[in-house]
């Protein structure tokens, strides 16, 4: 089991999800972010005082599969979110040591579903 963690740009989310829905993977959690890397941000005037934006809009989408489903997961989310530009986002696998479904106490790859 992992949890695949994508930081992307916000107009992004449409095709990410379109492309997702592609390959059956239904099961997503997007939680606004903010951040920069070398994007840097930018400056911008605001009431005649120059002020320095450098935490930049994203969104944070999170994705816990089966093994069987990382490749294809990390496919749409690079075809979804790529523009060949910086900025574009991350992508973080991390392992998962267990999952339980609450409703009816499923373990480990059932409750991954």
């Amino acid at each position: 089991m992992k949890l695949i963690i994508a930081y992307i740009q916000p107009e992004k989310l449409n095709a990410v999800k379109q492309e997702l829905y592609k390959r059956e993977i239904f099961k997503i959690s997007v939680t606004n972010a903010l951040g920069c890397g070398q994007q840097k941000g930018y400056t911008e005037m605001y009431r005649g005082v120059d002020v320095e934006v450098n935490l930049l809009k994203k969104l944070r989408i999170e994705i816990a599969v089966n093994e069987d489903f990382t490749e294809s997961t990390i496919e749409a989310i690079l075809t979804g979110a790529g523009t060949d530009t910086i900025g574009d986002g991350k992508i973080f696998i991390l392992s998962i040591e267990e999952c339980i479904r609450i409703r009816n106490r499923d373990t480990g790859e059932r409750a991954i579903g």
